[in-house]
């Protein structure tokens, strides 16, 4: 056991902060949340495909439906770009201006320098340039860009060309990519060209690291620059010190916290939630126990593709998929990790029937659990 003057959390007390943190621990009608105040509190939604930003909004908020992120981002308020950790996310315009520039350095330009060999003779500052003038004249597709980038090194790696242009410019995809409903190929245009105002200066790392704490916390300096790709972030939580709460963990990793952050009783009822591929709980820290059990660690990625899951008491206990088995018809297939109680089952149905009734306008709804090879049933 860790002696020490911290007073210790445990997985459950850290589970139950991080889900309150992310606004997964309790859906209030009362305190009913905007889904753009979630997006800015959340610092981002994970949106390496189209629709887990909706699935996310979806597990969170009260009442979500999901045109109110789509008209978000057909009005601008919110967009989706390469930002934390050099993946897309979708960002409220603010963020947009101001987190790209603040994670430059641990994402797109480390991306960059994995490219480097394959862009010799590439002038960047040319590229970047080129590139500027291409997609503020119009939004370009992907494949549309590459071309002109090819035509100009025509010796280079085209992707590593169109890279360079993601890495160099604040990229963002414009609608009808990411609208609910709609299907679009990935425009891309600058982020100043689309919210008609420049790049903000990046915010100082001590205004990260309180919007980090707010949205995952308690956490460590490693889980933040886990979510972060930066590194050094080591000094501007020595420079909060003074004004933050420590803690450890059962491992004695200094944990930091802010004052006024809920941190529920460890025992606070935990409802199961569903949440899909690269969903932000998952991967911004660098100790993920406070939701994966150790057991289970390794089973939610298949390769490069992740798989969408759904927490009971609070911690991964499984996987769901969702397939349209007919036009009106859709099914919501659950897969245990686990033997659950009577009482999760139900609880796990009821939030399955609520996902269905928000994300499908399907007339016929089914919730089933099943193992992935094996009898599958009906849930009920």
């Amino acid at each position: 056991m860790v002696t020490t003057k911290h007073p210790v959390l445990g997985p459950r007390a850290l589970n139950r902060a991080t889900l309150d943190r992310q606004l997964l621990l309790r859906r209030d009608p009362a305190r009913r949340m905007s889904a753009e105040a979630a997006i800015e509190h959340l610092v981002g939604l994970q949106a390496q495909n189209v629709k887990p930003p909706y699935y996310a909004l979806a597990a969170r908020l009260h009442g979500f439906d999901p045109q109110e992120l789509s008209t978000l981002m057909e009005s601008r308020e919110v967009a989706r770009m390469v930002t934390l950790r050099s993946t897309i996310h979708t960002h409220t315009a603010a963020d947009c201006l101001t987190l790209r520039p603040f994670a430059q350095v641990g994402g797109p330009d480390r991306e960059l320098k994995v490219f480097a060999k394959r862009l010799d003779g590439v002038d960047l500052d040319r590229l970047a340039a080129l590139s500027r003038e291409l997609v503020e004249e119009r939004p370009r597709p992907v494949k549309e860009l590459r071309s002109a980038l090819a035509a100009q090194w025509p010796d280079a790696d085209p992707l590593a060309l169109t890279t360079a242009a993601r890495c160099l410019l604040p990229l963002v995809q414009t609608t009808p990519r990411g609208l609910w409903g709609r299907s679009g190929q990935v425009t891309l245009t600058t982020a100043e060209h689309w919210f008609g105002r420049a790049l903000e200066p990046a915010p100082g790392p001590e205004a990260i690291v309180r919007r980090y704490l707010a949205a995952f916390g308690p956490a460590s300096v490693k889980d933040m620059q886990s979510w972060s790709m930066l590194t050094q972030l080591r000094d501007a939580f020595e420079r909060l010190r003074p004004e933050l709460l420590t803690f450890r963990d059962e491992n004695g990793v200094e944990l930091f916290d802010l004052p006024e952050a809920p941190r529920p009783d460890p025992d606070t009822p935990a409802p199961p939630r569903f949440l899909a591929e690269y969903d932000n709980l998952l991967l911004s820290h660098a100790d993920r126990s406070r939701v994966v059990p150790g057991e289970f660690r390794g089973r939610t990625w298949k390769g490069n593709q992740p798989f969408c899951v759904f927490l009971v008491d609070g911690f991964l206990a499984g996987l769901w998929r969702l397939e349209d088995t007919r036009e009106d018809a859709s099914t919501l297939t659950v897969q245990p990790f686990v033997k659950l109680t009577r009482a999760q089952r139900t609880a796990v149905a009821e939030e399955g029937e609520r996902l269905l009734t928000t994300m499908t306008s399907a007339s016929a709804r089914d919730v089933r659990f099943g193992e992935f090879a094996g009898h599958v049933e009906r849930a009920g």
